[in-house]
């Protein structure tokens, strides 16, 4: 709680409220909505941390501050100061009787009115669109997921690693990079900061990083973006079986979590959080061959080898209530660095996790390869410079051990967590095939 210089009354934010009962205070913020009875305003203000009405009599108030009232738009910034008491109608259960009101600007025709809107409509407008209920209740959700990702890993014992967003090489294949010009030198946006973290976990033992990562896919399905953030985690002498586990402690963490401290904002969002409270450990793993064998089953055609498409992830994930880890996909639809599954060399040593609901996958990780030959090898038959990779080659040259981790995307798992059609309402400003600006 501050104050501005020569304030009479404390600045609070919206959600501290509660705590203010009965006393005079201060709220900066924004008109959200404003009717009149003529003898009496209501002000619906919002501060980003909460709405609060704000009531005003006409004698509550000086004749000047009545008439400013009368003239506050939609989205009008101000201040407002009174005495907080308690209403069960109000939004947050406080309310302010209005003592005086400080007008800081007066703002233009809003142009998102509460009228329906098309996509593309919202979408131009992103800037302005974040000030609704239900994108703030979304990122809320968001930033939640995101410190719980970081509040876990530091639990576990992993160290945060930053990894760099230009890169010399690819990391997932050549086909998706985005290039720029590094001074005389031709450079990547990283799709992936795994390669990287390799290297700190060689150092460290155990280590994730957490940044934005971009793949020029052409893609536009409601699963997409072309800037997302992940965050993976590598550990050193863990093998598959060590990050499933990890995997599926940290998604029960996560879900918990967000039950537990956002639980208006699951609602404002409309979420079905009886499906949430589902999810708890241990999830259902299931082989490739066993996946394949479901499609077959559900009538989906699909020929082995292949990597699941979305309609495939939504069919197997639909037969479970909590996500579900599918392990040793073909190597061929792996990238070069897994490590191959001893038992059957055509298969690898991977694992996604599918979120239920037709989410698909929310994380993709596996064992990482550990012999330089292998290594090598499969740099060739990927078609991908050696010298690009050299210093990653060195990885293994000075103490190679068995490692693994994996990634786990923001966008997909709060898309799952909070129920949404879309990832476009997942990131502030998403950035998809079409869709560069704001």
């Amino acid at each position: 709680m501050t104050s501005s210089p020569g304030a009479t009354v404390p600045w609070i934010r919206i959600r501290e409220a509660s705590a203010h009962l009965g006393a005079d205070v201060e709220v900066r913020g924004w008109l959200a909505h404003r009717r009149s009875s003529g003898k009496v305003q209501f002000l619906v203000v919002r501060d980003g941390s909460g709405t609060m009405q704000c009531v005003a009599g006409r004698n509550d108030v000086s004749p000047e501050a009545w008439q400013a009232l009368e003239t506050l738009t939609q989205e009008s910034s101000l201040i407002v100061r009174g005495r907080l008491r308690a209403d069960a109608r109000s939004p947050g259960g406080v309310e302010m009787g209005l003592q005086s009101v400080e007008i800081v600007a007066i703002a233009e025709g809003y142009p998102i009115t509460p009228k329906e809107h098309g996509t593309d409509f919202l979408m131009d407008h992103r800037h302005l669109w974040l000030r609704s209920p239900r994108q703030q209740a979304i990122l809320t959700i968001r930033a939640e997921i995101v410190q719980a990702f970081r509040d876990f890993m530091h639990g576990e014992g992993f160290l945060l690693v930053d990894a760099p967003i230009f890169t010399p090489n690819a990391c997932e294949g050549t086909t998706t990079l985005f290039e720029t010009q590094y001074f005389d030198e031709r450079a990547y946006l990283t799709q992936s900061g795994q390669l990287y973290a390799e290297a700190a976990a060689m150092a460290f033992g155990r280590v994730y990083c957490f940044g934005p990562a971009f793949r020029a896919e052409k893609s536009k399905t409601r699963r997409h973006l072309i800037e997302f953030w992940m965050m993976e985690p590598e550990w050193a002498f863990a093998t598959l079986e060590d990050v499933i586990g990890l995997e599926e402690r940290l998604l029960v963490y996560v879900v918990g979590r967000v039950l537990e401290r956002n639980a208006e904002a699951l609602k404002t969002v409309e979420r079905d959080v009886t499906k949430l409270a589902r999810v708890r450990a241990p999830f259902a793993r299931i082989h490739y061959n066993d996946a394949v064998a479901r499609l077959h089953a559900a009538g989906q055609a699909f020929e082995w080898g292949g990597d699941f498409g979305g309609t495939d992830e939504t069919i197997l994930a639909e037969q479970f209530e909590t996500p579900v880890f599918v392990t040793h996909y073909p190597a061929a639809v792996k990238a070069f660095y897994m490590e191959p599954d001893p038992a059957d060399p055509r298969l690898s040593l991977s694992c996604d996790c599918l979120a239920p609901e037709g989410y698909g996958e929310i994380i993709g990780g596996g064992q990482r390869m550990a012999s330089l030959d292998l290594l090598t090898r499969r740099i060739d038959e990927h078609g991908l410079p050696q010298e690009a990779f050299e210093w990653y080659k060195d990885l293994r040259r000075y103490g190679s051990v068995p490692h693994a981790g994996f990634g786990i995307g923001v966008e997909r798992t709060l898309a799952w967590i909070a129920g949404l059609d879309h990832v476009r309402e997942t990131i502030p400003f998403p950035r998809m095939l079409y869709r560069l600006r704001p």
